[in-house]
């Protein structure tokens, strides 16, 4: 790419647009495109094909989506399969339309098999059942993969689809309603410390910021007490209980966001289609690239080391009546590898990373 292409980052306020974002202008790219939802709604057929002939993007990053976690996956299905099909479908279109020279598709590992192979090699995807919770984003996540991969055979456009393993970093999504594990672990641990301290100034502050179920930090302390509670933060005679949901035993991998944002924009730079291709195939599949880690820990192992960096003395209970979503999903980094890309952060120097931005 050259420094002064226009590059569009869809969803350039959320975890992963913003860490892109960030990353490019580091390296000296200036004209960078952003829409808020506000600016742009994305789910707008007519508006986003207004966007594409107006500002004529050369580069797109599709980083929007509606993304959630076990809760938010398993009771707004429909939300979740239709607004991301519509969203993708539009961009990628679009991206067509106008000549786009390269589009980069993310997409999230749980497009793959509840029982894959461990690590989960790029080629395992389709071979079996997904996991119930999330099926309805993950179906969309893989018929993103199969319209780049179609857009590429038919018209011979050059649009890649990564699939990030968890992320987690600036700018994450710490609604207790609706949060992936790790933003929400570090959260309800943080309160409840508050809790075990009586530092109901911190409490406020942070409900003022980010409230529950809209209780703030205006509401009454029984309010307050009520609402926590609701979501596993109690206290009883002065010791302090965090509910965590399932058994604490499965397994999953974590990579911080600008560690992916920094390997999106190193494809986006280095890699092509045509790089993606396994040489001798005789039918195009499986293009997409993992981008992980190829490390990981138990959701208890997770929990401690959280506990441990916040500061919390109280209880963890493990509600073992709630599900666990799949147990394992390590992702198989070998191919980004082969590209030429590593990540650096491990999740305990990121775990820190990550409190201390929630903090300040």
């Amino acid at each position: 790419m050259e420094k002064n292409a226009k590059i569009y980052v869809a969803g350039h306020l959320g975890l992963v647009g913003s860490a892109i974002w960030k990353n490019l202008q580091s390296k000296g790219y200036t004209n960078l495109i952003g829409r808020s939802i506000n600016e742009l709604d994305l789910m707008n057929q007519v508006a986003v094909a207004d966007f594409f002939s107006k500002e004529k993007p050369e580069y797109v990053f599709l980083a929007a989506a509606k993304v959630g976690g076990i809760v938010a996956n398993n009771t707004y299905r429909a939300q979740f399969i239709y607004e991301n099909l519509t969203i993708q479908n539009n961009i990628i279109h679009n991206a067509y339309l106008n000549g786009v020279k390269k589009l980069l598709f993310l997409g999230s590992t749980c497009i793959y098999p509840r029982e894959a192979p461990q690590p989960m090699p790029e080629d395992c995807l389709l071979t079996s059942p997904l996991e119930y919770t999330n099926e309805p984003y993950a179906i969309a996540k893989i018929a993103g993969i199969k319209t780049c991969e179609s857009y590429n055979l038919q018209y011979g456009t050059n649009f890649i689809s990564v699939m990030p393993t968890n992320l987690y970093g600036p700018n994450d999504n710490f609604n207790l309603e609706t949060s992936h594990v790790l933003p929400a672990i570090i959260r309800k641990i943080y309160l409840g410390k508050c809790l075990e301290n009586n530092d109901w100034e911190a409490i406020r502050d942070d409900l003022t910021k980010r409230p529950v179920e809209n209780v703030g930090g205006e509401a009454s302390e029984t309010e307050i007490v009520t609402k926590l509670a609701k979501y596993g933060i109690t206290i009883e005679n002065g010791k302090a209980q965090v509910e965590i949901w399932g058994t604490g035993a499965p397994f999953r991998e974590f990579l911080w966001s600008e560690e992916m944002a920094d390997a999106c924009v190193y494809v986006m730079e280095k890699v092509d289609f045509k790089d993606t291709i396994p040489q001798g195939a005789t039918e195009i599949r499986n293009t997409h690239i993992n981008i992980g880690t190829g490390k990981e820990v138990t959701i208890k192992q997770l929990t401690e080391l959280v506990k441990a960096t916040v500061g919390f003395r109280g209880n963890l209970y493990f509600n073992a009546s709630k599900p666990d979503g799949t147990m394992r999903k390590l992702t198989d980094p070998t191919k980004i590898h082969n590209l030429g890309w590593h990540h650096k952060i491990d999740i305990e120097e990121g775990v820190k990373k990550m409190f201390d931005w929630y903090i300040k």
